[in-house]
């Protein structure tokens, strides 16, 4: 098992559940949301985003993956690609 990988993984579940469920897309750097025509689009594509990386995470921590630093760097890759969208299709 890999603790930190965990560890980062609960705290990207719960970012996901305050983005994707309740909304609060004022704890997304990076984006003006005045500029956001859609924020319920884009608290939806953010929040599944962070919950699929959680995932990722959570299962390679409980097997316990030996590279955490690659498995690390496949879920920031993950949200990276997702800020390159946000920022290409959905800011006006």
């Amino acid at each position: 098992m890999n603790q930190e990988l965990m560890i980062f993984g609960v705290v990207l579940a719960i970012f996901a559940y305050l983005v994707g469920i309740k909304k609060a897309t004022w704890l997304l750097a990076g984006y003006n949301q005045k500029r956001v025509a859609d924020q319920e689009k884009l608290a939806t594509s953010v929040g599944l985003t962070y919950a699929l990386s959680a995932l990722w995470l959570l299962i390679w921590g409980l097997v316990g993956v030996a590279n955490s630093e690659l498995v690390g760097s496949i879920a920031v890759g993950l949200i990276l690609l997702q800020l390159v969208y946000v920022q290409m299709k959905m800011v006006g």
